[in-house]
């Protein structure tokens, strides 16, 4: 049986600060990691897709957490080919003059480079600890099935390696009829892990979530079902609850894919004023009675050492 690791897809969104999730005691971002990671395995890296954090930083994320934490990190969104403000490139990287938001043909090769050179850097400390699970390529949902979008999905999966690389894709075309076994064979051909995203179905950008492995370790992102999916605000897209029903439902399925895989990360991203993490607690919960495993008397413990209660949030 492979280990199931279940966190969420952000530690330090806004709302979730607002929610109360955190003690007043966890008034630093290293005492807030500290205290998500004693009570989760593993986390989604969200501020990477938005700046390439400093090395600094991420040390001290390694720092915060324990020996066993998980990190998942999402790539620059520069590198998967969303349309990026200029105000989010490293200032000596910046174009002296053009538009205020850039594309990769935007940039000089040589700027391209040593902006994955510094996303290399930052991601180091994280893998040198042994805490990188997989980097992220999330791609636009406009970025349909074809050759040319194929070989950009290796060409990035190049840029990361060693590191174990997830792909979401977010259109159809990737998935309609045929083109799913191919896209997996594609997958599976590179040692790629396929994202399986469950979501909103019916809108340009919804694909099936599809629960298979094409490389480990294999990888689920909840996103929820709001109503509000199309024409929502960022906040209401993700505004969602999961039933008890839905997640006895997924932890059946969850379960009996951890017996064909050494590793199952399983990540919410409904982050609105704290679900995800509520969502994430009951699910692990579920997954203990559904596999038959014990939870742990003991709480995890922080980097420094502190015991802190904690649900259950991996299982064996």
């Amino acid at each position: 049986m492979g280990v199931i690791k279940v966190g969420t897809s952000s530690w330090a969104d806004q709302s979730l600060l607002r929610s109360g999730w955190y003690p007043r005691s966890a008034n630093t971002p290293a005492a807030r990691l500290a205290f998500y990671a004693g009570r989760f395995p593993l986390v989604e890296v969200d501020t990477s897709y938005y700046a390439v954090p400093a090395p600094e930083t991420t040390q001290g994320w390694v720092d915060a957490t324990p020996e066993d934490f998980t990190f998942d990190v999402k790539a620059f969104r520069l590198f998967t080919g969303h349309p990026t403000p200029v105000a989010a490139l490293p200032r000596d990287l910046r174009p002296a003059s053009g538009p205020s938001r850039v594309r990769r043909r935007d940039l000089p090769e040589q700027v391209y480079d040593e902006l994955w050179a510094r996303f290399r850097a930052a991601l180091d400390p994280i893998a040198g600890a042994g805490k990188l699970g997989v980097v992220l390529l999330q791609f636009p949902p406009w970025l349909a099935r074809g050759a040319a979008a194929e070989r950009r999905i290796v060409e990035l999966a190049q840029r990361c390696r060693p590191w174990r690389v997830a792909v979401e894709v977010r259109h159809g075309s990737w998935f309609d009829g045929a083109a799913q076994a191919a896209t997996l064979d594609l997958l599976r051909a590179h040692d790629l892990s396929l994202v399986c995203v469950d979501m909103p179905q019916g809108h340009p950008s919804s694909v099936p979530p599809i629960l298979t492995l094409t490389a480990e370790p294999a990888v689920v992102r909840f996103h929820g079902h709001s109503d509000a999916w199309r024409d929502g605000d960022k906040e209401d897209k993700f505004r969602y609850a999961y039933t008890e029903s839905e997640l006895r439902d997924w932890a059946g399925r969850l379960a009996e894919l951890a017996g064909r895989v050494e590793d199952l990360h399983v990540l919410f991203n409904n982050c609105c004023a704290g679900q995800a993490q509520r969502d994430a607690t009951r699910l692990a919960q579920v997954l203990a009675e559904t596999m038959l495993v014990e939870a742990p008397a003991g709480p995890r413990r922080p980097a420094d050492g502190r015991s802190v209660p904690a649900p259950v949030a991996s299982a064996r």
